[in-house]
């Protein structure tokens, strides 16, 4: 049993180092902000899996979600206002 947790800690770790290194050198804005939001789902996983399902709740809520969502609407206003309109 503890050899499985320690495998999925490796796992979820080695997945948030890389999605944070594809958020920070990916080229496109958008997929930047992609990343970021599956970085953040990665992040839930881990405090799921470090038995804080508060912290996983509110990562989910706020930095998957929120997060991603103002993001996404804030590229869209810049898109809309660089059109002339």
């Amino acid at each position: 049993m503890m050899e499985l947790f320690n495998i999925l800690e490796v796992g979820i770790s080695v997945l948030l180092i890389f999605f944070a290194l594809a958020a920070v050198l990916s080229k496109k804005l958008l997929t930047g902000i992609v990343f970021l939001s599956v970085l953040s789902m990665a992040a839930v996983a881990a405090f799921a899996l470090l038995s804080a399902p508060d912290v996983a709740v509110t990562e989910a809520v706020i930095g998957s979600g929120l997060v991603t969502f103002i993001f996404v609407a804030s590229i869209r206003g810049l898109r809309k206002a660089g059109d002339g309109s």
